[in-house]
């Protein structure tokens, strides 16, 4: 009997009414699966994911597939945004098993008594196709290895568990911490750029958002010397720019899709998830900085304005994703035709809007048009014989009509789970947008999402990693600790709360009391009191996002310095010690890790301003319109309680003044705005 209908998850419940038995993951279907000695048949998705809604529609809501599945397998759905623990074992043994990249859906088969894997895939048709075999054939021979093929499955197990050991870091480095990975990945990742359409690699083409950072860091770390990096920057730039004009970007609504399926950004996946649009709006708004590009402003803000609108409800924090389909067709919610647009605008806003966007060329998307930009506005204006300063409201005058009839449309599924390492995410990104752009709003929004999650998602003195129909579930991971503390010191940035800061030592001390391998240094995705799953890892390398253990590394490290705490300076060193082998062999695919060693080799500048809430915040902003990422800035406002310690010290008084801090090397007070930034100057240029 399908046991999902009492689960929180909206993909598990889109399963509910499936004739397939499922079980959500257990004791209980464990324990049945070993009882009877049947093997399981693993299927994770998440709830706006494309071919899971393919497989669901024609394998798990057909009676005859249901039926066999519930002869041979115990079923167990799983909601990868739910477990990332289990997708993230289940996606490493398919990649040793079948030899080549995972997915979703995961489909998995396991021995009932071990949970080891000894067969899997992804999707599965119904009826054999493009090289795929038919998913009932394929139950039915998997059954029978099962049944005759034990000693071979025990084999397959013990050669998992040891080739997940042999995956792990080994001896962690003793000596000295170089630079040498930082300049490596940056000739890679350079080596990698599509000159034509910006982009890392070919289709199907993702954002690759810590790899863009990496190189507008490293430009950075060049600005100032007599060959800066011009050509890193021109790599973000291209990359920021056609993403920005192409398909991945929602022209009319603001944020991204999660990649797209050709190599020119026209065509998406229509998804939208939250763990993309954190970062993309956090370096379009310092891309925004560095250039003074209007464009980079106008996509931050949009991106910003959606995710606020439509990924949020006030008093709360924000959800996971859109999905990619409505009424059961990919991307139908976003696409248009030619005289829909006509009769929703004026002439003159559909002269523009149409030539801009693509209107009037062949439709690139199933027989229908998805915006993207096909020529410019300043050409636009001209062709339509106007300015182009007069072109650009008739232009968004036209965006905001057609915003408006969409979203009378049908929508496509949101799923409203809260998840805290997506969350701290998106905190992270609108506390750099609030600063860059000057927007408090934005810096409302994120302090509002972390006081929700401090007071409903932490449970008993412990952080839950998704909330959901009033529960907070599933005893939080790495990413669950790191993210947030990462994002909380941006937002403290932002807007300065004692209470936040609180809530990040918390954080860290969960971080090192329930996640450290002391040992050997770095985090565990799992804390020590977690069930038992057949493998304890500890990721370094960035994925679908950042590397846990390199923003624990990171922001650990600015937290100590803030503090003068040299428990979290100690075990962030750890942490890049123990990552650094594989950091070393595969720079590029450890590009968050590089700023975290970028900030051991070059601590952080800290500047703790104190003063009123009205100049303590004027010092900040003036210092806010400059890209800097290795300098923290903290307006204290006199009132704020601070715990006893190194940053109460400096923030005493009643006069504004600001201190301003080399990594643990402190400066004298200074007390007029004009000698700061004269200081922070000469220290740039010193760099």
């Amino acid at each position: 009997m399908n046991q999902l209908a009492k689960e929180t998850s909206p993909y598990l419940l889109q399963h509910a009414d499936n004739p397939v038995d499922w079980l959500p993951w257990g004791e209980t279907a464990l324990t049945l699966a070993r009882e009877q000695d049947r093997p399981i048949l693993l299927s994770v998705g998440y709830s706006a994911c494309h071919w899971c809604h393919v497989m669901a529609h024609e394998s798990f809501e057909d009676a005859g597939v249901a039926q066999l599945m519930n002869d041979l397998f115990v079923n167990i759905k799983v909601d990868r945004e739910e477990r990332p623990d289990l997708d993230r074992i289940y996606q490493t043994a398919h990649q040793l098993i079948a030899r080549r990249p995972g997915g979703w859906p995961l489909t998995m088969f396991l021995d009932p008594q071990t949970c080891r894997p000894f067969f899997g895939g992804t999707y599965f048709p119904k009826e054999a196709r493009h090289g795929l075999p038919a998913f009932p054939e394929l139950l039915q021979k998997v059954a029978e290895y099962f049944a005759t093929k034990r000693d071979e499955i025990s084999e397959t197990g013990l050669a998992l568990l040891d080739a997940f050991e042999r995956l792990e870091p080994g001896v962690p480095e003793t000596g000295g911490l170089s630079a040498a990975p930082i300049s490596t990945a940056r000739d890679t990742i350079m080596g990698q750029l599509d000159t034509d359409n910006g982009g890392l690699g070919t289709a199907p083409k993702f954002p690759h958002t810590s790899s863009l950072e990496t190189l507008l860091r490293y430009w950075r770390d060049t600005a100032h010397t007599a060959e800066p990096d011009t050509q890193a920057l021109y790599a973000v730039a291209l990359s920021l720019t056609r993403m920005a004009e192409g398909g991945l970007y929602d022209q009319l609504g603001g944020g991204f899709c999660r990649y797209c399926v050709d190599a020119y950004w026209e065509i998406p996946h229509f998804e939208k998830m939250l763990y993309d649009n954190g970062p993309l709006l956090a370096l379009y708004a310092q891309m925004w900085l560095v250039s003074g590009d209007e464009l980079y402003r106008r996509v931050a803000s949009e991106t910003a304005d959606w995710v606020i609108r439509d990924m949020h409800q006030p008093g709360s924090a924000f959800f996971s994703t859109l999905d990619a389909d409505s009424e059961g067709s990919e991307g139908k919610f976003y696409v248009w035709n030619p005289d829909e647009v006509r009769k929703l605008l004026s002439a003159e806003e559909f002269a523009v809007l149409s030539a801009h966007f693509g209107l009037d060329q062949p439709a690139n998307f199933e027989g229908h048009w998805h915006l993207r930009v096909h020529q410019a506005l300043a050409d636009v204006a001209k062709a339509c014989d106007i300015n182009e300063s007069a072109a650009r409201p008739v232009l968004d005058s036209a965006r905001s009509k057609l915003l408006a009839a969409r979203d009378a449309r049908i929508w496509p599924g949101r799923d409203e789970k809260i998840i805290a390492s997506w969350n701290g995410l998106m905190i992270r990104g609108l506390a750099i947008a609030a600063r860059a752009l000057q927007r408090d709003d934005l810096a409302t929004a994120a302090g509002g999402a972390v006081n929700f999650i401090r007071e409903q998602m932490v449970v008993k003195d412990r952080l839950m990693a998704v909330h959901k129909d009033g529960q907070s579930r599933f005893p939080a991971y790495l990413d669950d600790h790191a993210f947030l503390l990462d994002a909380i010191l941006e937002l403290l940035q932002a807007r300065w709360d004692s209470k936040h800061l609180q809530f990040a030592i918390w954080l860290a001390d969960r971080l090192l009391d329930g996640f450290e391998d002391t040992a050997r240094g770095g985090f565990y995705f799992t804390p020590a009191d977690h069930e038992t799953l057949m493998h304890r890892s500890r990721p370094f390398a960035d994925e679908s996002m950042p590397s846990g253990n390199a923003v624990a590394a990171l922001a650990l490290n600015r937290l100590g310095h803030l503090l003068g705490e040299t428990r979290y300076l100690d075990a962030a060193e750890k942490t890049l010690r123990a990552g650094w082998v594989p950091l070393s062999e595969f720079p590029h695919g450890h590009a968050s890790l590089l700023a975290a060693l970028e900030e051991q080799l070059q601590p952080p500048t800290t500047v703790v301003i104190r003063g009123s809430h009205e100049d303590a915040g004027e010092w900040a902003r003036q210092l806010a319109g400059l890209y800097a990422p290795g300098r923290l800035v903290f307006a204290i406002p006199v009132d704020a309680v601070l715990l006893p310690g190194a940053l109460a010290a400096r923030a005493a008084g009643n006069a504004t003044l600001a201190y301003v801090c080399e990594g643990t090397q402190c400066g004298p007070p200074v007390t007029e705005l004009s000698e700061l930034a004269q200081q922070l100057s000469t220290a740039d240029t010193q760099v």
